[in-house]
C-alpha cells in the first residue's frame, strides 16, 4: 500500500514538473550557463607555457593554490581566462558586509530597501574590478619570475604580457560575475554558488580516479579507500543534518481590536541556524595560513630565513598548523555570525511590529536573550566547522588523500545542492498553487 502511494505521488510530481514550463526554461538556462563557464576554464591565457606551468603547480599545489584551484574548477592550474574565478566578487561582497558594521553610511544603505541594495551592488562591482586587477597584476608579475625544468612559465615576459594578462583575467572575472547574476535572475539557485559548485563537482571524478589509482599502485590499501568513501558519505550526512538544524524561538503578536474585528494574536517562529557563517570561516582560515607556504614556494628557497621557518612550522598536518587552523575557523565563525545577524536590530524590528518573545521583555532584554542563544549556537557551529575541516587535513597530510575530499569542498557542494533543490521545490509548489487558482476562477465563471 505504501509503495503504491509513493508511486502515485511520484507520478503526480512528474506531471507537475512536465507542465511547469517556466521551471524547465530556468533549468535549461542554468545548465547552458554552467556549460559556458566550464568551456571558459579551458581557454588559456595568452603567452603562457602550459607545460612549465603544470610542473610549477605540481610543486606548489599544497599551498593556497590548491584550495583556490579547487574553487576555480582547475582553471588556475591551467591558467585560463577564468583563473581568478568569481572569488574577487565574493571577497568584495564580504568586505562590504564587514564595512557595514563600521560605516554608518553603508549601514544606512542596507536599510533603504531595493534602492540601497542596488547601490551596494554597484559598489561591490567597482570593488570587484579593483581586487581582480590587483590579483591579476600580482599573478602576471609572479609568473614572469617563475621557471621550471621545462622552461619559463611566460614565453615573452614584459609589460605587454602583464597588460594583456590583467585585461583578460579581470574581464573573465567580470563575465563570471555577470553570468552569476543572470543565473540568479533567470535560472534556478544562487548563480555565484552554482559556479563554484560546478568547478568542484567537475574535479570530483578526477579525485576519485586518483584515489583508485593510488589503490591500484599499492600506495593506499583497498580497505582504506573503502573507509574513505564511507567517511565521505558520513560527512555528507552530518552536513545535511547540521545545515538543516535550527533553533526556533517562539514569537507572539498581541491582539488588537479595530471596530468589531480583532486582529493579531498570532504566533510565529524566529529561526536561528546552528551554522550561520556558512563556508566562509574555513576559506578565510585556509587563505591566511597557507599564504606563507605559497610565497616560500614561489621564492624557491631565496626568501628570508624567517619565512622558511614559519613555512616549516605551518606545514599542513603539523600540530601548530592544525591548532592555528582550528582557532581561525572558530574566530571567523563568531566574527562573521556577528556581521550577518544583529540581535539589537532584530529586537528593534520585533518591538516595532508588536512582536515579543514569551517571558522576555521587548527591547534590550530581547536583544540580550537573542545574543545568548546565538552565542551558544555559534559554539556548536564552530565545533562542527573545525571538525569538518581539520579531519580531512589529517587525512590529506598523513595518507596523501586527494584534496577534493576536504570538508570545505563537501560543505560547499552539499549546501548549494540543498539550496537549489529547495528553490526547485518552491517553483513546483508555486506552479501547483497557480493551477489551483486558475481552476477555481474557471469554476467561478461557469457557476
Amino acid at each position: 500500500m505504501a509503495s503504491a502511494a509513493e508511486q502515485l505521488a511520484a507520478n503526480l510530481n512528474f506531471g507537475v514538473f512536465s507542465k511547469a514550463t517556466e521551471l524547465k526554461k530556468r533549468l535549461w538556462f542554468t545548465l547552458w550557463a554552467l556549460i559556458v563557464y566550464r568551456l571558459g576554464t579551458y581557454i588559456p591565457l595568452p603567452g603562457i607555457n602550459p607545460h612549465a606551468l603544470q610542473d610549477l603547480f605540481r610543486h606548489n599545489a599544497g599551498g593556497i593554490l590548491g584550495m583556490f584551484d579547487m574553487l576555480a574548477g582547475g582553471a588556475l592550474q591551467r591558467m585560463t581566462i577564468f583563473a581568478l574565478n568569481i572569488m574577487p566578487y565574493i571577497s568584495a561582497s564580504i568586505i562590504l558586509q564587514l564595512m557595514a558594521t563600521v560605516s554608518p553610511s553603508i549601514e544606512a544603505l542596507k536599510k533603504e530597501g531595493e534602492a540601497g541594495r542596488k547601490k551596494i551592488n554597484q559598489y561591490t562591482r567597482y570593488l570587484t574590478v579593483i581586487i581582480a586587477a590587483m590579483q591579476a597584476y600580482g599573478i602576471s608579475s609572479g609568473l614572469e619570475g617563475m621557471s621550471s625544468s621545462v622552461g619559463p612559465a611566460v614565453i615573452a615576459p614584459g609589460m605587454f604580457f602583464r597588460f594583456t594578462a590583467v585585461i583578460t583575467l579581470v574581464g573573465g572575472t567580470m563575465f563570471l560575475m555577470w553570468l552569476g547574476e543572470q543565473i540568479t535572475a533567470r535560472g534556478v539557485g544562487n548563480g555565484t554558488s552554482l559556479i563554484i559548485f560546478a568547478g568542484i563537482v567537475a574535479n570530483l571524478p578526477r579525485a576519485v580516479v586518483g584515489t583508485l589509482e593510488l589503490g591500484r599502485t599499492g600506495a593506499l590499501s583497498p580497505l582504506l579507500i573503502l573507509g574513505l568513501f564511507v567517511l565521505a558519505i558520513g560527512v555528507v550526512a552530518i552536513i545535511v543534518f547540521v545545515e538543516r538544524a535550527q533553533r526556533r524561538i517562539l514569537v507572539q503578536y498581541p491582539k488588537r481590536q479595530q471596530g468589531n474585528k480583532v486582529y493579531g494574536g498570532e504566533t510565529s517562529h524566529l529561526p536561528l541556524k546552528v551554522n550561520t557563517s556558512g563556508v566562509i570561516p574555513p576559506i578565510f582560515a585556509s587563505s591566511i595560513l597557507l599564504l606563507p607556504m605559497t610565497i616560500a614556494g614561489f621564492s624557491a628557497g631565496r626568501g628570508p630565513e624567517w619565512l622558511t621557518t614559519i613555512t616549516t612550522m605551518l606545514g599542513r598536518g603539523h600540530p601548530l598548523y592544525l591548532a592555528m587552523y582550528s582557532f581561525l575557523i572558530a574566530f571567523f565563525a563568531f566574527f562573521y555570525t556577528a556581521v550577518v545577524f544583529n540581535p539589537v536590530d532584530t529586537a528593534d524590528n520585533l518591538k516595532k511590529y508588536g512582536g515579543f518573545i514569551p517571558g522576555i521583555r521587548p527591547g534590550k532584554n530581547t536583544a540580550d536573550y537573542l545574543d545568548y542563544v546565538l552565542t551558544r549556537l555559534t559554539v556548536l557551529g564552530a565545533v562542527y566547522l573545525v571538525v569538518l575541516s581539520v579531519l580531512p587535513e589529517i587525512l590529506i597530510s598523513r595518507l596523501a588523500v586527494p584534496f577534493y575530499f576536504g570538508g570545505t569542498s563537501l560543505l560547499i557542494v552539499v549546501t548549494v545542492t540543498m539550496d537549489t533543490v529547495a528553490q526547485i521545490q518552491s517553483h513546483l509548489l508555486a506552479h501547483q498553487y497557480e493551477g489551483l487558482i486558475k481552476k477555481a476562477k474557471l469554476r467561478g465563471k461557469r457557476g
